[in-house]
């Protein structure tokens, strides 16, 4: 050791001990009596694998977990969230962290508000709860490329999830960042994380055998010091390891939970018996306990599934679930909830999955998990809670009441302005020779563009067939005239006679970046290359960036609306109000007679509707309601109806088990 190494020690002695005291203050401001000791003197080994228990300092620890993603949650309803979590009988929490909105744009950082990663940590603490992080930063999450940010994909050889040099310095910048955060929010320094995730199922995409080796060092160079995981599904597993690090599994789909619910009645153990040779085997190359033995664990029990626009809502009988938590456990293995509460994909965040055909999932992330989207309590929920009561040895907390829900009165917009008019409030467009993705447009402080929409015009002075990679959703016109979509399966379109110069028009949205598979690094949005008219490439663009922010509705001052016409042009603005009480209660919007588009409420972005379905209302919380009228903005592509609706029940679609 160098004589400069040497000095330093006592620096960073001084500086643990500070950190340690810092702690300590933190806790006594918690009051973290009832949950450690006093000081940390029993703090000292942190959650361990010891043979084929899970140990917490010196008693054995069974992992009850269950997630809840803060970011889908508003944050005034986190505590309402997590003490029904606490009361199902859960000891543990689980969340991803979403990179993409941490750092929207390169090196600008943001973990305010709903973003406020340590306080949702912190709350979990005061109220008992440990944490698992799963840090990423690739998360899957169905929420937008994963969770990367989609400035990445400025690099034209831009490599997601590989040592690829432009991935890793993104990455050091951000977790030097994220980490910082989280370093006094562990079990040693008194916190309540007591294990963090290696990225996540990388098993399933094994592009680069130096990846998660350097995601390990990346974390434990910046000062983690408790226990690590991977994560992946059994056809992963032996892909997704790493010395050192224990491996848990996540149940790979609906067949394999039909046959642990087999396995559990005991007609057959094969699928189960494959899961656990799996572990055993792992635990060898894991180097985690001696003998070759190690704790199993189910990171992922899916306890429902996400939908897609177009197809049926997922879910799950209540006794399948409490049958196969029930095998889980038998079998010696913790377990944590996927979700225990989904929440919703609020603005434009959701995912999407791209195998044979593409398809975007819905704005609810209600994933008929244990509870609801508005956080209602289920079947699921009162079968889970006795269940996991009886190995409480106490009395549980008792379920919090519900929160209200409200049908409050229809509301009939009284304002509009189509896009074509909103142009002439938006600046000067961009303009370019050859189309422009979304993502390399000159915006955002040259961090492009990464959610919404993008209006491309040039001029035709003929009629023809066009054609061009469009993603993922194109709506063509002729001037004002809309005349169809270019899409994933329609790639050319007619363009019919036209006098003189003509201008063409194509509103490109992204409808959600896919998140798991092996093309994330081909997410690119908007138009993809040049956009041909009978084989030839058009030129001369004028591109508008329309990302619908908060910022992006300022423009509209109330003396550039106009009352709503007999009949609107569209793609258009709606604009009215929402009359509210005194105690705003939560509920859920209906836009019947609407085709597809967006509901804005106060600046905030709801999400996206369409009337393909499977979801036909979107959940409103009263948190973000004020007392009094409430502005609403709908951004409508195609047809408006005559009024929103507002229900106290959500309506999510035609049900399909999943088998």
């Amino acid at each position: 050791m160098s004589t400069w190494a040497i000095r330093r020690q006592p620096g960073r002695r001084l500086g643990l001990l500070a950190l340690v005291v810092l702690s300590f203050l933190v806790l006594r401001r918690l009051d973290w009596h009832n949950l450690i000791p006093p000081w940390l003197r029993h703090r000292q080994l942190g959650l361990q694998a010891k043979g084929q228990n899970f140990m917490l300092e010196s008693s054995t620890f069974w992992i009850f977990g269950g997630s809840v993603h803060y970011f889908r949650v508003p944050r005034q309803y986190w505590r309402d969230r997590l003490l029904k979590l606490k009361a199902c009988g859960l000891n543990t929490l689980t969340t991803y962290v979403p990179w993409n909105l941490h750092e929207p744009e390169r090196g600008k950082f943001d973990f305010s508000g709903n973003l406020d990663l340590e306080a949702f940590i912190w709350m979990a603490a005061e109220l008992g709860l440990w944490v698992i992080l799963r840090p990423g930063p690739y998360i899957c999450s169905e929420i937008d490329l994963g969770g990367l940010p989609s400035w990445l994909l400025q690099d034209p050889d831009m490599k997601l999830r590989t040592t690829y040099k432009g991935f890793t310095e993104a990455v050091d910048l951000y977790f030097d960042h994220l980490i910082a955060r989280v370093v006094p929010l562990q079990y040693k320094l008194g916190g309540p994380i007591i294990a963090v995730q290696v990225e996540n199922e990388y098993g399933s995409y094994n592009k680069d055998p130096a990846y998660m080796p350097y995601i390990k060092k990346a974390l434990e160079d910046r000062g983690i010091v408790e226990l690590l995981l991977t994560s992946d599904n059994k056809d992963g597993l032996s892909k997704g390891v790493v010395q050192g690090v224990l491996a848990t599994i996540n149940l790979q789909s609906q067949h394999e939970l039909h046959l642990l619910t087999t396995f559990l009645l005991n007609a057959q153990t094969s699928t189960l018996d494959l899961v656990w040779s799996c572990w055993s085997a792992l635990s060898t190359m894991t180097n985690q306990t001696p003998g070759g033995i190690q704790p199993k664990m189910v990171m992922e029990y899916w306890t429902g599934w996400f939908d897609s626009w177009g197809g049926p809502h997922n879910i799950l009988d209540s006794s399948e679930v409490l049958k196969t938590v029930s095998a889980i456990i038998d079998a010696g293995s913790s377990v944590n909830l996927y979700m225990f509460h989904g929440g919703t994909n609020f603005g434009f965040i959701n995912g999407a999955m791209h195998f044979n055909e593409y398809k975007s999932d819905v704005t609810s992330y209600d994933y008929d998990a244990v509870l609801t989207e508005a956080g209602d309590y289920t079947a699921k929920y009162f079968k889970l809670r006795d269940f996991f009561g009886s190995f409480s040895g106490a009395p549980l907390p008792s379920p919090p009441d519900l929160l209200p829900k409200t049908a409050y009165e229809p509301l009939m917009p009284a304002f509009y302005l189509s896009l074509w008019d909103a142009l002439k409030y938006m600046g000067k467009p961009i303009k370019s020779e050859n189309p422009v993705n979304m993502e390399n447009l000159p915006v955002n402080d040259g961090n492009g563009q990464s959610f919404g929409y993008t209006l491309y015009e040039t001029t035709i002075a003929s009629s023809g067939v066009l054609s061009g990679l469009v993603r993922d959703r194109g709506q063509v016109f002729v001037n004002t005239v809309s005349i169809g979509y270019l899409d994933y399966n329609k790639k050319k379109i007619d363009i019919p006679l036209v006098q003189g110069y003509t201008v063409l028009r194509i509103l490109v949205e992204n409808r959600g970046r896919v998140n798991y598979g092996e093309n994330i690094n081909d997410q690119r949005k908007g138009l993809i290359g040049d956009l041909y008219l009978d084989g030839s490439p058009l030129k001369n663009f004028r591109i508008y960036s329309l990302d619908m922010k908060k910022s992006f509705f300022q423009r509209f001052t109330i003396n550039k609306w106009s009352t709503v016409p007999e009949v609107p042009t569209f793609p258009a603005f709606f604009l009215g109000g929402l009359s509210v009480g005194p105690s705003p209660s939560d509920t859920f919007l209906k836009l019947e007679g609407w085709e597809k588009g967006v509901v804005f409420i106060n600046g905030l972005n709801l999400g996206r509707y369409w009337n393909i379905g499977p979801q036909e209302t979107l959940y409103l919380p009263g948190a973000w309601l004020d007392p009094g009228i409430n502005q609403v903005i709908v951004f409508e592509e195609k047809m408006a109806g005559p009024v929103i609706q507002s229900m106290e029940t959500p309506h999510l679609g035609r049900n399909q088990y999943i088998n």
